[in-house]
């Protein structure tokens, strides 16, 4: 089968791109003295996570519980569900630690403490707990002066039930950065954060074993890694425009792109229409603040190479604007796109891209289709 005989829109990976992906942040934090804890929340995929432990054999990261237990049904047992737990979910976590899940969750309050001790209490388990680190105003966590930090460390060690396993923070702050020394500021507060928290603990006679950090950015750019154990990192593998825009990667190694049908023309208006809208490239903007905004993702031809200066202008529910960048009076080359071919969109963000698809059409390097990897979505 060739990617012009698939229904569209559909989602292509490359194989070749993601294996080299993989091999190059694994080689990266390997050099820095920490293990790799891959995140699976971009990819959903077990094809996936079995190229990325073959290389480093260990656990994964998960941001659903739907994911935990999909790829604990594919024998990948040690998983962390790095997003703060919700009480309401503790006894889904229960049922799969009953079923020989090795599951961490993470919590940065003594109510989700006393929550998780009672229901670990309830089905006889122990639990293992990180404690989630703010480390740079972001999003969830303790702050790493916050007194919290030692209560929360001290509820976890003493409660039947629980275990304290360590720390863990992510830099999403990096997401936002203008410059490489931007990131490599960023990346070096998250691992100095994270470093000082699990020291807090030590010195208070708490265990802390597990000291992990992430995000792709700060992981690329991090130059020290002492004292870290594990980095977390996940869009990595697949790239997107939003990390091109942050010299993450190069537009080259994105090996994601969703396909998409040629199915009118609005040639006064200098526009191409397809079939692949919001629901099919998702609605993510997040090169908009870069120096270059790639609109709604960068347009390529059937074998994934880029059109000079065309992105999807606009998006509708199911229908994609392609037209030349904004000020580029230049004309189409129209018969480059007549009704029934086939193009490729490289996304902004591969994370929300690959949400609505569930499947993974694989190619690697050519318009043939070599397998179809199946997604697992939804909660």
């Amino acid at each position: 089968m060739r990617l012009f005989q698939v229904e569209t829109p559909c989602l292509v990976l490359e194989k070749g791109k993601l294996q080299r992906n993989i091999e190059r942040m694994h080689s990266k934090v390997a050099r820095l003295g920490a293990g790799l804890r891959p995140h699976l929340k971009t990819a959903k995929c077990v094809e996936v996570a079995r190229m990325a432990l073959a290389i480093q054999s260990g656990g994964i990261t998960v941001s659903t519980l739907k994911e935990a237990e999909y790829f604990l049904d594919n024998g990948i047992t040690d998983l962390l569900y790095a997003v703060g737990i919700a009480p309401v979910k503790l006894d889904h976590v229960a049922d799969l630690i009953r079923r020989g899940a090795e599951l961490t969750i993470i919590l940065d309050s003594l109510d989700q403490a006393k929550a998780a001790a009672q229901r670990a209490q309830m089905h006889g388990i122990t639990l293992p707990v990180l404690i989630e680190i703010d480390s740079d105003g972001h999003r969830s966590g303790v702050k790493p002066n916050d007194i919290l930090l030692i209560e929360i460390g001290r509820m976890l060690h003493h409660s039947q039930g629980l275990q304290l396993k360590g720390v863990l923070t992510h830099a999403g702050d990096s997401y936002g950065c203008k410059t490489i020394d931007e990131i490599q500021r960023i990346a070096a507060q998250e691992a100095d954060a994270a470093f000082r928290c699990a020291e807090g603990l030590r010195h208070a006679g708490l265990p802390c074993p597990t000291v992990s950090v992430g995000s792709t950015p700060t992981a690329t750019y991090a130059t020290n890694y002492a004292g870290i154990t594990e980095v977390r990192a996940g869009v990595y593998m697949f790239s997107d425009l939003k990390m091109a825009g942050l010299n993450v990667c190069n537009v080259e190694d994105l090996a994601l792109s969703v396909a998409a049908s040629v199915i009118g023309h609005q040639r006064q208006k200098g526009w191409v229409i397809t079939d692949a809208g919001w629901m099919a490239l998702s609605s993510d903007r997040g090169t908009a603040s870069q120096t270059i905004d790639q609109g709604y993702g960068v347009v390529c031809d059937i074998e994934g190479r880029p059109y000079p200066d065309l992105i999807v202008e606009g998006v509708y529910q199911e229908h994609g604007i392609i037209a030349r960048r904004p000020g580029l009076g230049k004309e189409l080359e129209w018969h480059n796109f007549p009704i029934g071919s086939t193009v490729r969109i490289l996304p902004n963000h591969a994370c929300a891209t690959g949400a609505m698809h569930d499947r993974y059409y694989v190619v690697n390097g050519t318009t043939e289709v070599m397998a179809i990897w199946h997604r697992i979505n939804g909660y």
